[in-house]
C-alpha cells in the first residue's frame, strides 16, 4: 500500500507544521453558521492541505464531499455534486456535510466551461460548510476569491519532517539511520508527500537504510513566478536566475511585466532608474522578436531583464507581498465592464427587438433617464444584477441597495406564495375529511358552491402584473 495513503494524517493534531492556520481551521469550523464565508486553503503541493480538510471533516463528525480536478468540473457537474450536497442535508447521519473542491485554481478549458459561475452560485447558496483547495491563490477568479477567507499553507521545515520520517521507519520496523532521514527531509524541499514517497521507494525490500541507499529526485513541480521575482531580490547566481527563467512556464514578455510590476519591492529607491533601464533594453528586443519572427533574442531580452535588475536590487531581499501587474488588474476591470455592456444591452435589444448595435447607438440614453426613474422596476423586469444596474446608474451603492430592496420583495412574495397554498391545501383535505365523516355527510354544502362562494385572497387589481414590456410600451413610460 502507498504510504502516503497509508500514513494520512486522521486528524488535525497529526498535521505536521501550520500549527497556526490548524487553529483557524478548527475555530472557523466550531463557529461555522450559515452566514460563514467558505475557507480558501492556498500553498505548495503536498504540505497539507487537502489532509488538513478531511482531518478537519472526521474531527467534527461531518460527512465530506469532494470535487477535485479529475473529475469533468462542468456547470451540471458542480451543481449536481456539490450544489446539490452544499444545499441538502447528510444521508449518513452526520451533522454537517464539508463540500471541498480541490485543485480550485485549475478551472479552465472546455471541460470546466460554466464552473467557475457554478462555483459561485454555490457559496452564495450554500447551507453546508464549504472549503476550496488551490496551489496557487491568483488562479481563483476573483469573484470567487473575494467571497472566502485565504488561510496560507506554507511549506514543512526539514526539522518538523524528520520526527514523522522516524515515525514512519519505527511503524514499519525499518532501522534507519539520522543522516539518511535527513537527506530525505532536505530533499523534499518542505513537501511531506514528497518525502513520504521517497522514503518509501528507498526503503522497499530492506530493514536497514543507510546514506548510500537513499533514494531522492527532483520534484516534478511547475516554477512558479513568485520563484523567480523572489530570487531576483536576492541576488542568485546569473545561471540560477537563467534556469529558474527557462523552466517557467511564461513567455519573456509576461516575465517582464511581473517585474516591472513589483520593481519597487525588488530594487531600492535609488537604484530604480537603471532597473528601468535594464527593462526598457530588454523590451526593445522583445519587440524585435515579434517583428521579425526571430525568436532567439528573447535568449537577450531575458538576460538584460534578470541579471540587469538582479545586479540593481542589492540583495536586500523582499519583505512584502508580490503582486500581479497593476496593468492586468485594470485590463481585467475593463473586460469585465465590457461583459456587463453586452450582456444588458443584449437584454434589452432582446426584449425590443432591435438589435443590440441601434440600441446602443440611437436609445441608450433614453433607456438609462427610464431606469433611473423607476430602478427597482426595471431591475425586476430585466432580472438585473447589481452591477448590470450600476451600468445605468453609475452609483454602486445605491444600485446595490435597489437590488437587496427587489430581492427582499421577490422573497417576501414567495413566502406569501407558498402561506396561501399551504392555507388552500389545509381547506380542500379539511372540506375532503368533512366528505368522508358519515355524521356530517348530510350537512356538507357542495364542494362545487364552495369553490364559488371561496374568498379569493385580497389583491388590489391595480397590482396586477403588467404585461411585458415591448418597443412600444418601453417609450410610454418616459
Amino acid at each position: 500500500m502507498d504510504w502516503g495513503e497509508k500514513y494520512r494524517p486522521m486528524h488535525l493534531q497529526d498535521i505536521v507544521g501550520n500549527t497556526t492556520v490548524i487553529r483557524q481551521m478548527a475555530a472557523w469550523a466550531k463557529d461555522w453558521t450559515r452566514q460563514s464565508r467558505p475557507l480558501l486553503l492556498y500553498g505548495k503541493p503536498g504540505i497539507g492541505k487537502t489532509s488538513s480538510a478531511y482531518a478537519l471533516a472526521r474531527d467534527m463528525g461531518w460527512e465530506a464531499i469532494e470535487l477535485n480536478a479529475s473529475d469533468q468540473r462542468t456547470a451540471a457537474v458542480i451543481e449536481r455534486v456539490a450544489g446539490a450536497g452544499s444545499t441538502t442535508a447528510s444521508l449518513t447521519g452526520a451533522s454537517r456535510k464539508l463540500i471541498i473542491l480541490d485543485e480550485a485554481d485549475n478551472l479552465q478549458g472546455t471541460a470546466d466551461r460554466g464552473g467557475a459561475r457554478a462555483i459561485l452560485e454555490c457559496i452564495k447558496e450554500s447551507r453546508q460548510p464549504m472549503i476550496l483547495i488551490a496551489n496557487d491563490l491568483y488562479g481563483i477568479p476573483p469573484e470567487i476569491r473575494a467571497r472566502c477567507d485565504p488561510l496560507q499553507f506554507r511549506a514543512i521545515t526539514a526539522h518538523s519532517i524528520v520526527p514523522r520520517l522516524k515515525s514512519i521507519c519505527a511503524s514499519e520496523q525499518i532501522a534507519c539511520e539520522d543522516t539518511a532521514i535527513r537527506q530525505i527531509a532536505d530533499s523534499a524541499e518542505g513537501d511531506m508527500r514528497s518525502a513520504v514517497n521517497m522514503l518509501f521507494a528507498s526503503s522497499v525490500g530492506r530493514e536497514h537504510l543507510g546514506d548510500s541507499q537513499v533514494q531522492t529526485a527532483r520534484k516534478d513541480e511547475r516554477i512558479s513566478i513568485f520563484t523567480l521575482i523572489s530570487a531576483l531580490a536576492v541576488r542568485k547566481g546569473d545561471e540560477d536566475l537563467l534556469r529558474l527563467s527557462r523552466e517557467l512556464d511564461d513567455t519573456p514578455e509576461t516575465i517582464e511585466q511581473w517585474i516591472e510590476g513589483n520593481l519597487t519591492l525588488i530594487v531600492p529607491p535609488e537604484n530604480i532608474r537603471g532597473a528601468y533601464r535594464h527593462l526598457s533594453r530588454a523590451d526593445e528586443y522583445l519587440g524585435y522578436t515579434y517583428r521579425r519572427q526571430y525568436h532567439t533574442l528573447w535568449r537577450y531580452a531575458t538576460a538584460l531583464m534578470l541579471l540587469g535588475v538582479a545586479d540593481e536590487s542589492g540583495g536586500r531581499g523582499i519583505h512584502a507581498r508580490i503582486m500581479p501587474p497593476a496593468r492586468w488588474q485594470k485590463m481585467a476591470g475593463a473586460k469585465r465592464q465590457k461583459a456587463i455592456r453586452s450582456s444588458v444591452l443584449a437584454r434589452v435589444a432582446g426584449m425590443m427587438h432591435i438589435p443590440s448595435a441601434t440600441l446602443h447607438r440611437e436609445y441608450l440614453s433614453t433607456i438609462t433617464l427610464l431606469v433611473e426613474s423607476d430602478p427597482a422596476g426595471f431591475a425586476g423586469e430585466l432580472m438585473l444584477d447589481a452591477d448590470q444596474l450600476n451600468f445605468f446608474l453609475s452609483d454602486r451603492s445605491k444600485s446595490q441597495s435597489v437590488i437587496q430592496r427587489v430581492t427582499k420583495a421577490a422573497k417576501e412574495r414567495e413566502k406569501e406564495k407558498e402561506a396561501f397554498e399551504k392555507k388552500e391545501k389545509a381547506e380542500k383535505a379539511r372540506v375532503r375529511r368533512a366528505a368522508e365523516s358519515p355524521q356530517k355527510k348530510d350537512n356538507l354544502p357542495d364542494i362545487n358552491e364552495i369553490a364559488l362562494t371561496k374568498e379569493a385572497p385580497d389583491t388590489d387589481p391595480s397590482e396586477k402584473k403588467p404585461p411585458a414590456k415591448s418597443q412600444s410600451t418601453l417609450f410610454d413610460g418616459f
